[in-house]
């Protein structure tokens, strides 16, 4: 497995519900794939866009690192695309 750092930026009004449950819904999707959520690193949270997206200037950023296989980043990458929860993502594969 190798290790990788993904970055998400979830729509500000959110509601502490949907932002647990799409948190969940991620971490659920790394344990089905057989991968392992390694941490979510600390002294994010919400800050100002660098430009407007969908008419956003803020969003809630979060950055996790996680361990997993080219399919668990390719589910992950569908699943938020296909979701109205997240403005940005990025994944990339660490250095080991």
């Amino acid at each position: 497995m190798r290790t990788y750092e993904m970055m998400f930026i979830l729509k500000p009004d959110l509601s502490e519900e949907d932002f647990a449950e799409a948190k969940e819904r991620l971490q659920k999707i790394i344990a089905d794939f057989g991968g392992e959520f390694i941490k979510e690193l600390d002294g994010w949270g919400k800050k100002r866009l660098a430009y407007s997206i969908q008419d956003y200037s803020e969003g809630i950023y979060s950055v996790w690192h996680f361990k997993g296989e080219t399919e668990t980043v390719n589910e992950l990458d569908r699943v938020i695309k296909i979701s109205d929860k997240f403005l940005r993502h990025m994944i990339i594969r660490l250095e080991e």
